[in-house]
């Protein structure tokens, strides 16, 4: 099934917006945006007592996927669903260092 995929607020849109179109990580983005409107699925699982406090306390969220960027970059996304669609939500995407300092590798 098909997804909508949309930011998790406008400020985050625009990061991604004002990212220059040639930028590799831009364009990466892109391209998981599409294969996650393909299959919202595509991502890994992170399991429920693994995801960082901090997301659960901001976002709300109960369910959380990572989707592997080039140069170890990492997208973070949450899947809500109504009775009519599915909806993937972007709430970050991160360096390694980044990424390793949320999940306290």
């Amino acid at each position: 099934m098909k997804s909508k995929v949309i930011f998790i607020d406008k400020e985050l849109e625009n990061v991604f917006h004002r990212l220059d179109n040639k930028d590799p990580i831009k364009r990466a983005l892109i391209k998981a945006i599409e294969n996650i409107k393909e299959d919202p699925m595509i991502g890994r699982i992170v399991k429920k007592k693994l995801i960082p406090k901090k997301l659960i306390k901001k976002y709300g969220i109960n369910n959380l996927r990572i989707y592997n960027l080039p140069s170890v970059w990492r997208m973070l996304y949450t899947i809500t669903a109504s009775e009519i669609e599915i909806i993937s939500v972007i709430l970050d995407w991160m360096n390694h260092k980044d990424y390793e300092r949320l999940f306290k590798f």
